[in-house]
């Protein structure tokens, strides 16, 4: 073959490979006496050349496709740490709102419209979930009944205390040395209660309750006159049973839980004088009640706020409240009394233990103020004036789910100052409805 006729080949394969859409493939010319590629030579390698390019839009499809799978992910994990409004089961709170749209981040080589996907990737991600209610040990619960539900809860309460006085009554000639009468009493007493507690979800945020109990009291009294000619204790027994105090509250959630933030309710709640009152029993010619009450014998009015506030594994709650009783005339020529007013501070920390059972602990401090009687000189029995109490407890809670509805609360509360019931057992069987 000439050289003008390998020239011809060779400008044959150069107008090939250009038709074909390939890049500029370039083909050194052939030397004096070399034969020149064949023309199945060329189409064979336009045909390696095109199939390079089909794997090459391939690719570019399948890249496309990773950037819009990978765009969906980012934007579902924005769209979950930033969270939005959960409707809780026991903390109820607003629906979940409209969540901002990620930011696209244009690729070169690709349209904003080709890396946006066209309808839903994936699942949506999941809501703020309500934190693990833990066991309780205050008296005010730290999560709402669901909107529409109903809880019935039965409770045993049982509260143990010791109280020794001593009383003086004479004077001191020398330091150590008191001439009169000095009383000695040990006083122990035993109370019992079994209520019935309901509560009902009005809206997902606000929760009414009534409670209904029934108490029985027990006292042994033992003493000794010092300074007298007896040298024998002696002891009395009383106890008393029947209807307590009822009680009624309504709670409202503040704020919406978004996953990561504290959760605040309030509560107002009233208590009645259903039960007999402490000036409602008789007492004998020694000042010793023959019957124990079963109520305060006052109207009361508490207002005060709880929080609870998750902190993985962990959840911190507590509150505040003041308690008003309303004062009246008791009778019994002790005219119009007014217990003192309460103020109760208390924190705690719960802890889950697996999927059924959890753990708290906490402490509970009461201030009650001293009872006030109005215009004691006007009066025909005046009662001893007292000072302001300390009661501080210590509490210890364990949570178990017996079933999808029931589930057993037991809380011990030890006391801490002289004042405070020194053991105190609560069991509570919360069903649900």
């Amino acid at each position: 073959m000439s050289t003008k006729t390998g020239r011809r080949a060779t400008r044959r394969a150069f107008a090939a490979v250009l038709a074909a859409g390939s890049t500029t493939l370039l083909v050194p010319a052939t030397a004096s006496g070399q034969q020149a590629p064949s023309e199945a030579e060329v189409r064979a390698l336009a045909q390696r050349i095109e199939a390079g390019e089909r794997r090459l839009r391939a690719l570019e499809a399948q890249l496309q496709e990773e950037r819009r799978v990978l765009l969906a992910i980012r934007r579902a994990f924005q769209q979950q740490t930033r969270g939005g409004d959960a409707d809780l089961a026991a903390m109820a709170g607003r629906g979940a709102g409209d969540l901002a749209q990620a930011p696209v981040t244009e690729t070169p080589g690709v349209t904003p419209a080709a890396a946006a996907p066209s309808g839903p990737v994936g699942e949506a991600p999941p809501q703020p979930a309500q934190p693990a209610a833990p066991a309780r040990i205050f008296e005010e619960p730290t999560a709402l009944t669901p909107h529409g539900k109903f809880v019935l809860e039965p409770s045993y309460q049982f509260v143990h205390s010791t109280d020794n006085r001593v009383a003086l009554v004479g004077f001191s000639v020398i330091p150590a040395i008191t001439i009169g009468l000095i009383d000695v009493r040990r006083v122990s007493r035993d109370i019992h209660t079994l209520a019935l507690t309901g509560r009902y979800g009005v809206t997902n945020r606000f929760e009414v309750e009534a409670k209904v109990p029934w108490v029985h009291a027990s006292s042994h009294t033992q003493t000794r006159a010092l300074a007298t000619p007896s040298f024998t204790d002696e002891t009395f027994d009383a106890s008393g049973s029947g209807l307590g105090d009822i009680e009624l509250a309504g709670r409202y959630q503040f704020n919406a839980f978004r996953g990561d933030n504290a959760v605040y309710i309030g509560h107002l709640r009233y208590k009645s004088r259903t039960g007999t009152g402490v000036f409602e029993v008789p007492i004998d010619e020694t000042g010793l009640q023959t019957e124990l009450p079963t109520g305060s014998g006052f109207h009361g009015l508490q207002t005060g706020v709880t929080f609870l506030y998750p902190s993985d594994p962990a959840v911190f709650f507590g509150g505040a409240a003041y308690t008003y009783n309303f004062a009246r005339d008791v009778g019994h020529g002790f005219g119009k009394v007014r217990p003192g007013s309460v103020i109760d501070l208390n924190a705690g920390m719960g802890l889950a233990l697996n999927d059924r059972a959890s753990f708290s602990i906490g402490y509970q401090h009461s201030i009650v103020g001293s009872m006030q009687q109005r215009d004691p000189e006007e009066v025909a029995r005046v009662l001893a004036r007292t000072g302001r109490l300390q009661l501080g407890t210590m509490r210890f809670g364990l949570g178990y789910r017996l079933t999808q509805k029931t589930n057993l609360n037991v809380s011990l509360g030890i006391g801490v100052t002289d004042d405070t019931p020194d053991f105190e057992l609560t069991v509570r069987f919360p069903y649900s409805l």
